[in-house]
C-alpha cells in the first residue's frame, strides 16, 4: 500500500492531464476541497465539477513541489502552481493541507494569494 505523502505526489502530478474525473477519484465519495478563497465543496461528484469548471479554461498545468511533509493521516505540501490558460499564465505559490483516510484524500484545504492569480489573469488580458 502506498503511503499519503507518495498518494498526494501522485495526486499533484495527475493535474497536468487536466482530467476533473481523475482527480475527484482521489477524494473519498464524501471528501472536500476547501479552496480556501472559496467556499468547501463536499462530495466527490460536487468536488470533479467543481474541478472541471475551472479546467476548462486551461490548457497546461505543472505543479512543482517545493516541501512536502507527512504526519499522521495529514501531509502538508508547499507548491508553486504553474498554469498556462486561455486567459494568460500564472505561477502561483499555494500550500496544501491534505487529511487522508483509507488512502484517499478526506479534506484538501488549499491556501494561495487569491490576487495573485487575478493580477495574472488581468495583466493578460491588458
Amino acid at each position: 500500500m502506498k503511503s499519503n505523502i507518495e498518494i498526494i505526489r501522485n495526486f499533484i502530478a495527475s493535474w497536468s492531464n487536466l482530467n476533473a474525473g481523475e482527480l475527484a477519484n482521489y477524494f473519498t465519495d464524501d471528501g472536500c476541497y476547501h479552496n480556501m478563497p472559496a467556499k468547501p465543496v463536499r462530495g466527490k461528484e460536487n468536488v470533479e465539477q467543481f474541478i472541471s469548471m475551472f479546467l476548462h479554461n486551461w490548457t497546461e498545468t505543472t505543479w512543482e513541489i517545493i516541501h512536502i511533509a507527512e504526519n499522521e493521516n495529514a501531509v502538508f505540501c508547499e507548491r508553486l502552481d504553474k498554469t498556462k490558460t486561455k486567459a494568460g499564465n500564472v505561477d502561483l505559490p499555494c500550500f496544501g493541507v491534505f487529511e487522508m483516510e483509507g488512502g484517499k484524500i478526506k479534506e484538501w484545504r488549499d491556501y494561495f494569494d487569491m490576487n495573485t492569480f487575478i493580477n495574472a489573469m488581468n495583466s493578460a488580458e491588458a
